[in-house]
């Protein structure tokens, strides 16, 4: 009787080492498929529904407080106006128009000159494509000395454009300095070609020196720096969360979780204090790209993650990843070159616009907005096929709800951030300066800024490994064989395991063996 017992014993073991040969063998050879038991754990599996209602009350809260704080903030933009006819010689409406600038600190960053004018009430609609100006830029040193900018004095030619039954036109762009070098500037502009039935009918013209707000510098500094403390803090808990886990099986949101998040820390700008301490314009032209990199990458990993989610196979460069990188990259490539445009020919010449002095900027403009109806129909696409294949799939489907609930949140607080920023008429005359200075209010600043970063902390908390989770190197995080030993009252999502998706059997050999385990104790 012993002899029969011992041989089935040593069948036993046998089986177990043939067993564990052919699990370690699996886990050592490469493969290209992400299998879903191979994942790492997330907290978003084992938040109950209470929990998800504190999440989001969490990330209003956070967002309500920062919006809050800008409310009491102070005005972004200074405004300062002078009358021209008063500056002019014997009152000319054509000038010279002799202007001096407020006198101006690092803190107030960078200075647009506009003009405004205004005609009699009883004109019709009028449009005049050429209005000509002759600009000549001057710095003033710190002891007084005169400075002359340019060479040469600037001649552009400006459209006109006034509405009927209305005093004043259209505010026309004279110069924009993206950073300041002298602590004031004297301007001279004057306009040429102005015909003497448009001459009568001037009543006034203004000129308005915009610039930042010194207050708003200081406060723009320091949140800048929260943000960036913050996001460092949250990437080192979210690295350290998945030490413990094969980089090869995070699931698809935690590896673009690892890129999203030091690049946020970019977005933030841990280099912005430069712009106060080195008069140039690399450090504007640095957060510009920041900024560019940081949202055409969360632009990426919707799509990616949208369709990875959903294709759980073979994940091919050619074919998964360069459809995704030719649609952001050329969105990306397209506002950067405008940027870097704009801001080489404004060293040049302060008065440059790319919108009026680059005759295929409409072409371009409409290049742009193709690609971004291309992303959106992609993007859609990509959610209606991933909600139609995963609603019944457990867990998966918990992953979709969730990011698309979120997602579809700040998009719409997203909306209505940029219909307040730019529902009025553009102050800035370049695509860069329109991005992150057209605030009416520190609130629109901070609620943009803190919509961003609170969204990637959100995602962070519910991506990472929660500090109870085991990483088991048999069931590789199975959620089809963990949830055999669930009781009913802990099953909070899905269905039974019956239901449950069973991968090349692996479940099945799991279960077998548990249970062989059990019988043998």
């Amino acid at each position: 009787m012993e002899r029969p017992e011992s041989l089935e014993k040593m069948k036993q073991l046998c089986r177990r080492i043939q067993d564990a040969f052919r699990e370690l063998q699996e886990d050592l050879t490469p493969y290209k498929t992400e299998r879903f038991y191979r994942l790492a754990p997330m907290r978003l599996y084992s938040l109950s529904k209470t929990h998800f209602v504190l999440v989001f009350v969490v990330f209003f809260f956070c967002f309500g407080v920062s919006t809050l704080i800008g409310v009491s903030g102070p005005k972004i933009i200074s405004e300062n106006y002078y009358n021209g006819l008063s500056l002019s010689i014997n009152g000319s409406k054509s000038g010279p128009f002799d202007l001096r600038s407020p006198p101006l600190s690092t803190y107030n960053q960078q200075l647009w000159l506009t003009c405004i004018i205004q005609l009699d009430h009883s004109i019709a609609d009028l449009s005049w494509e050429e209005l000509g100006m002759n600009v000549e830029l001057q710095g003033v040193m710190q002891d007084a000395s005169v400075m002359r900018i340019s060479n040469n004095i600037h001649n552009k030619n400006r459209s006109l454009r006034c509405a009927a039954h209305q005093q004043a036109c259209e505010e026309i762009i004279v110069l924009h300095l993206g950073y300041l070098n002298y602590t004031q500037y004297k301007i001279s502009v004057s306009f040429r070609n102005l015909q003497d039935d448009l001459k009568d009918k001037i009543k006034n013209v203004t000129f308005v020196f915009k610039m930042y707000n010194a207050t708003f510098s200081q406060v723009e500094i320091w949140f800048r720096f929260v943000f960036v403390v913050m996001t460092f803090i949250v990437t080192c808990v979210f690295a350290h969360s998945l030490r413990k886990f094969s980089m090869r099986d995070w699931g698809i949101e935690q590896k673009w979780m690892s890129i999203l998040l030091p690049l946020l820390l970019l977005y933030n700008d841990p280099f912005f204090p430069l712009s106060f301490l080195v008069n140039s314009w690399f450090p504007g032209t640095l957060d510009a790209f920041f900024q560019a990199l940081f949202l055409c990458a969360l632009l990426l990993f919707w799509l990616c993650v949208y369709h990875g989610i959903r294709v759980q196979g073979d994940r091919r460069f050619l074919t998964f990843y360069l459809p995704k990188l030719l649609i952001v990259g050329l969105l990306w490539l397209s506002a950067v070159t405008l940027g870097i445009w704009q801001t080489v020919n404004e060293l040049q010449d302060p008065t440059y616009q790319y919108k009026v002095d680059i005759q295929n900027f409409q072409g371009m403009k409409v290049f742009f907005l193709l690609l971004v109806a291309v992303y959106v129909l992609y993007l859609v696409f990509l959610v209606l096929c991933a909600c139609s294949e995963l609603k019944n799939a457990p867990y998966t489907d918990l992953r979709l709800k969730f990011l698309t609930a979120l997602t579809l949140l700040v998009l719409v607080i997203s909306v209505v951030i940029l219909y307040l920023r730019f529902g009025s008429k553009a102050l800035q005359d370049n695509f860069v300066s329109e991005l992150s200075t057209h605030y009416q209010n520190s609130a629109e600043f901070l609620s943009f800024y803190g919509l961003l970063n609170f969204y990637l902390y959100t995602l962070a908390f519910v991506y990472s490994p929660s500090r109870s989770a085991l990483y088991d190197s048999q069931l590789k995080d199975n959620p089809a064989f963990s949830m055999l030993n669930d009781s009913d009252d802990e099953v909070i999502y899905g269905s039974d395991y019956e239901e449950m998706p069973l991968q090349n059997g692996r479940a099945i050999k799991a279960s077998a063996k548990y249970q062989d385990e059990s019988e043998s104790d």
